[in-house]
């Protein structure tokens, strides 16, 4: 019985600490660039695109396509990086134990 109560104690410190994780990541923002820095998009923890900023040689209506492409890319890269970190803090939580595939806590 006293070993179940031990488990039971660490596992509600691992959700505590997940809940502190959770709170950091969704304050935290990711950079994302494309096009050589000329296209940059920050999203927050949680995603969403909070600022895009488009480097003022790229505002010609001829290259309305081209911006529109480097801003897709640059939300992606932020994305990666935002997964990137989410996925280290997990590993800190979780004691380096590894998660099936797939398998996202958040």
């Amino acid at each position: 019985m006293k070993d179940i109560m031990g488990m039971m104690k660490k596992v509600g410190e691992m959700q505590a600490r997940m809940k502190e994780m959770q709170d950091e990541l969704t304050r935290a923002e990711f950079d994302g660039q494309s096009g050589g820095g000329l296209v940059s998009v920050t999203l927050d923890g949680k995603g969403e695109v909070k600022r895009v900023r488009i480097d003022p040689s790229l505002m010609k209506p001829d290259d309305a396509e081209i911006v529109e492409d480097l801003i897709v890319a640059a939300a992606n890269d932020a994305r990666v990086k935002a997964d990137a970190a989410m996925q280290a803090k997990m590993a800190e939580v979780t004691g380096g134990l590894p998660l099936p595939p797939g398998m996202k806590l958040f």
